[in-house]
């Protein structure tokens, strides 16, 4: 009884150790080695333009800034430092967010301590191993061929663009594999359900497949922004082609 008391409080303690409630946020962010005074902005998207908005502005002080506010659901969002070459991608949602930015490479900087942060984390390391590949020929061929473009070697030059469309289709088909794996295998992602919504946009898709992969969805995910435009894009898929002959009265089902 008393193990089972303990183990009620431990998880009470826990639970009220949490800077935020729910539907709120909070950025912790450490900027080591930037200065005093640069400024970091928060930035999304506008609902009805789809514009770059920004939402909150906060300056670096002894290396650490903060950033706290409300959210309905989660979303890709940015980070802009200011001076920095370019933002820093993250996906805003309850919860406390901890960003390490680095200043000398802004794309390295980590982002971590909420679920669907953690698994774009995973998921982009991942894809970067698919495509390493092709990232190796670039760089292993580069020199080589701007040497042939340079003395107008045709036969150098259609070579390695053979090899290379070669090795862009297997790691394309490899990369497609792992999104629809990813979005059956992760039904609480939000990445899944921007990997269906985006699966959508391919005319020769397999709305069947589609469908199937939005209906494993947690409900969650069926209530936000890309969720609801996966349920009216279906929707008009399985509507008749305009110009379509409908089916004559009384013709069998």
């Amino acid at each position: 009884m008393k193990k089972i008391l303990f183990l009620l409080t431990a998880s009470v303690a826990i639970i009220s150790c949490s800077k935020v409630k729910d539907g709120e946020y909070l950025i912790t962010g450490t900027a080591t080695g930037i200065e005093n005074g640069k400024t970091i902005i928060l930035q999304g998207q506008d609902p009805t333009t789809k514009m770059p908005l920004a939402l909150d502005t906060v300056k670096v002080e002894n290396g650490k800034f903060e950033i706290k506010g409300k959210v309905t659901e989660p979303a890709f969002h940015t980070l802009i430092l200011q001076g920095a070459n370019g933002p820093i991608p993250f996906i805003l949602e309850t919860g406390e967010i901890k960003i390490a930015i680095d200043k000398d490479s802004i794309h390295k900087s980590k982002i971590s301590g909420t679920y669907n942060n953690d698994e774009y984390v995973k998921f982009n390391d991942d894809l970067t191993k698919t495509q390493k590949k092709l990232v190796d020929f670039q760089k292993k061929n580069t020199q080589k061929m701007q040497t042939a473009q340079q003395a107008q070697d045709t036969a150098t030059i259609n070579g390695l663009m053979k090899e290379y469309m070669a090795i862009q289709t297997e790691v394309q088909a490899d990369s497609k594999k792992k999104y629809e794996g990813y979005a059956e295998s992760h039904p609480k992602s939000l990445i899944s359900a921007l990997i269906i919504q985006s699966m959508l946009n391919d005319p020769s898709v397999d709305v069947k497949r589609v469908e199937t992969l939005y209906n494993s969805l947690d409900e969650s995910l069926k209530t936000t922004t890309p969720g609801k435009e996966i349920k009216t894009k279906l929707g008009q898929a399985k509507m008749p082609a305009v110009g379509a002959t409908a089916p004559p009265v009384g013709s069998a089902k």
